[in-house]
């Protein structure tokens, strides 16, 4: 809005230069050319005033009110306006209604002891209940009530920091200070006099519609005559102070010594105690060590005694364990000779009977089926021996003639079979 408001501003002087421009060009070319003056172009003269004026009206309307102030209304007809205007943007009548801003952030009120040419800051002279003059250096945080700026307005000078708060904080500090000592306001009672000043400059200022936020006392100048003297009589009260300090050290020292020295005899007694004790203790325990030490002794030399027999019990016992499985070991050895030739007798037998069998059955197959025999003797001749085709009868085999010259211990000639034989 702050925008739009210098770009009406900017047009509305723009439009007044306009028209100002054409009527000074229309007198300077009458008077240039020597002619009588003649009218000017008024209807493009007013145009440009009417438009000026329609864009001057609305940018007067327009109030921007910056951070940190706020604003109020006084109206040329019935004055000052109820309400406050904060921080943005507001529309006012414009050539009737003008803002007035004020500063609504914490402010500072400050006062100097004493005068110093660098701080342009006023001094406080103050007097106390002795009447010597006292300077105090304070700093006042106040800050405008934003919802009693009409009241501000209406009712206090301004500006509010030159004319309100100077003789306000300085009224309330010297009733205060009026009723009390110079040295009681240096020192013991200094946090009491700025209470009380305080709260006087806060209920004074509330109704003005100034809010008081802190008030500080920095610094309180004492007269020149009563500084020296407050100075020296500081300086007997310090050295007063070290002597006492010096003087409670060395009380303190002798208790200290006092102390130690009955702490070392309480400890030299209590070791001396302590030692009696410990000898009585040892005596004690010597006298139950021989007391239990002799049972001790004797249950040990039991303990050898019964472990020397239970050694030779058990090597008795080793022994005859040894003899007794070497017999074991013998009979085992003979009962496995006596099995295994079982065994092998047995085997032989096993293996007779099978070769019988064997014969047997080999001799019932050859009975069963003579021509097996020829069979045989085919295949152990030799490996070039072709087999071939042979008449039923037999003639010119060679198998007959072969089976003919056989021993007779071999083969019984009528167990011989023939190729006739069916």
């Amino acid at each position: 809005m702050l925008a739009l408001k210098c770009v009406l501003l900017v047009a509305s002087i723009g439009f007044f230069g306009a028209a100002l421009s054409v009527l000074i060009a229309d007198l300077w070319r009458d008077a240039v050319q020597g002619r009588p003056l003649m009218m000017p172009r008024w209807l493009m003269v007013t145009r440009c005033a009417l438009a000026a004026c329609a864009l001057l009206l609305p940018s007067l309307a327009i109030v921007v009110v910056p951070s940190g102030m706020g604003g109020v209304r006084v109206s040329q007809i019935s004055g000052t306006l109820p309400g406050t205007l904060y921080p943005g943007m507001h529309i006012v009548m414009p050539l009737v209604h003008h803002v007035e801003l004020y500063d609504i952030r914490d402010q500072i009120f400050s006062t100097n002891a004493v005068e110093n040419p660098k701080d342009p800051a006023t001094v406080l002279k103050v007097y106390s209940r002795e009447g010597l003059p006292v300077g105090l250096g304070i700093s006042v945080r106040y800050q405008l009530d934003p919802q009693r700026l009409a009241y501000v307005q209406n009712s206090l000078p301004r500006p509010v920091e030159t004319e309100i708060m100077p003789p306000v904080v300085a009224n309330a500090f010297r009733q205060t200070v009026s009723g009390y000592l110079v040295r009681d306001i240096f020192s013991a009672k200094r946090e009491e006099v700025r209470r009380i000043a305080a709260d006087a400059i806060t209920r004074r200022l509330a109704g003005d519609g100034i809010v008081v936020k802190e008030v500080m006392l920095r610094d309180v100048g004492l007269p020149a005559e009563y500084a020296k003297g407050l100075e020296g009589l500081l300086m007997k009260a310090q050295e007063n102070d070290r002597l006492s300090i010096d003087l409670e050290v060395k009380q303190k020292l002798v208790r200290t010594a006092e102390l130690e020295a009955q702490a070392e005899k309480m400890r030299q007694v209590t070791q001396a105690e302590g030692r009696a004790q410990i000898t009585v203790l040892e005596a004690k325990a010597q006298a139950d060590a021989m007391q239990h030490t002799l049972p001790l002794k004797e249950k040990q030399i039991q303990q050898s005694r019964l472990e020397a027999e239970a050694r030779k019990e058990a090597t008795v016992k080793n022994a005859e364990a040894s003899a007794a499985a070497k017999v074991i070991d013998s009979k085992a050895e003979l009962e496995k000779r006596n099995l295994l030739s079982e065994a092998d007798a047995q085997r032989v037998r096993v293996m007779a009977v099978a070769d019988a069998e064997r014969l047997k059955s080999e001799a019932q197959v050859l009975k069963d089926s003579p021509l097996l025999i020829q069979k045989i003797v085919a295949e152990r001749l030799s490996d070039k021996v072709q087999i071939m085709m042979v008449p039923m009868d037999g003639k010119f085999f060679f198998t007959n003639d072969v089976l003919k010259t056989t021993p007779i211990g071999a083969v019984p000639v009528d167990r011989i079979p023939q190729p006739n034989d069916r």
